[in-house]
């Protein structure tokens, strides 16, 4: 039987009547939302009116009481499911738990701040259903899409620059693959998990270059609204784990996420290094000293960083921050020691002073990220 084009293709069944699980979930991830939740759930309500369909909060661990909220609709709503993540953040791994825990054949992923225009979920699950493509996106930047939900220009740049780069690497065009608002069979993302990074806040890029198969998009134009209560999380980190994530897909998963953001921020210390070593010694300061203040300096900013970015998941706050650069400290000074080993014993065999350094450098950084991700940051 043929479907009109006005057709719903996922009908609604009555509490009554309710075997099973729905046809569609709708996965939220969320943090310090506590003023969208209620909100959030009336305008599913009215969108997907006559559709078969749950939604799922992935919390991590709110301090604003948001999961509270989401636990007290849940008692009077069975539409509404929360997850409460304790020691682990991250929007992607959010989205991962959150669809790994539905049965639905059609998952959609929104934002839980009221910007995405939740009125196109019916067409996107249409799309899907009807076959038209493998995924589809809630665009802004189609034919009837708008951005101007976007907080300012500075938003704005960040948002453009990130799709400018996604675009040049992705195997089918898409024209917003920054966007956080999408649908997918589940059985497709179930394929998918297993190469996903996890990592991030764009999850989308990651399931398009993940898939085991090049993927068929449809866009839908979608108005991104302006947020409706609490913050963006929309930010400069989002941007540079958004280029980590760029890099890992080209090495293929052999250099891990984490792992390039470490290197990248232990090259920032050498630029450290050199910068306070001059200052210092511009001012008459003793080499050897000079040396061992740069250091330290650089040594702490690569700890500062590292805490900030590249384990920003993980992050330590209070007494646990200062017990974690005490250690970091130790990490590098072995590993400072390690390098200078592994260059005499390169230049021992022969080598050159240059392939001998690179040989220590990369002993090094290893060794202290294999290090400061067991022992530092390692995941609660």
């Amino acid at each position: 039987m043929s479907l009109s084009p006005d057709e719903p293709v996922v009908t609604a069944i009555s509490v009554e009547e309710r075997v099973g699980s729905p046809d569609i979930t709708v996965v939220v991830p969320c943090y310090r939302e506590v003023d969208n939740v209620e909100p959030l759930v009336c305008a599913l309500e009215d969108a997907l009116t006559g559709r078969d369909w749950e939604v799922i909060f992935v919390d991590d661990n709110s301090p604003d009481g948001t999961i509270d909220v989401i636990r007290r609709l849940a008692r009077t709503n069975w539409r509404v499911r929360g997850i409460c993540r304790i020691g682990r953040k991250g929007l992607s791994s959010a989205v991962i738990e959150g669809i790994l825990a539905s049965s639905a054949r059609f998952v959609a992923v929104m934002d839980g701040d009221l910007q995405h225009d939740q009125t196109r979920l019916g067409d996107m699950i249409d799309a899907l259903a009807r076959n038209r493509c493998d995924i589809a996106i809630g665009s802004r930047h189609v034919e009837g899409g708008d951005n101007a939900g976007l907080a300012n220009a500075w938003r704005h740049a960040l948002s453009n620059g990130g799709i400018r780069l996604a675009q040049m690497m992705l195997p089918v065009h898409v024209g917003d693959p920054m966007s956080g608002f999408f649908a997918l069979k589940r059985d497709l993302f179930v394929r998918t998990a297993p190469r996903l990074s996890g990592q991030g806040f764009k999850i989308l890029m990651d399931i398009i270059l993940s898939a085991p198969e090049k993927l068929r998009v449809e866009e839908i134009p979608c108005t991104f609204h302006p947020r409706n209560a609490g913050e963006s999380k929309l930010d400069a980190v989002v941007l540079l784990q958004f280029v980590g994530l760029i890099l890992e897909k080209l090495f293929r998963g052999w250099l891990p996420l984490r792992f390039i953001g470490f290197a990248t921020v232990g090259l920032t210390g050498v630029g450290v290094n050199l910068i306070v070593m001059m200052l210092l010694r511009s001012v008459g300061m003793d080499f050897g000293l000079a040396q061992e203040v740069s250091t330290l300096v650089a040594i702490s900013s690569n700890f500062w960083l590292d805490n900030k970015l590249v384990y920003s998941d993980r992050r330590l706050r209070g007494m646990r921050l200062l017990g974690g650069f005490l250690v970091f400290l130790l990490v590098c000074a072995v590993g400072a020691w390690a390098n200078i080993g592994i260059v005499q014993l390169f230049r021992a065999k022969g080598e050159g002073l240059g392939q001998a350094s690179a040989a220590g450098a990369m002993i090094g950084v290893v060794w202290n990220y294999a290090v400061s991700s067991t022992l530092i940051w390692k995941a609660r």
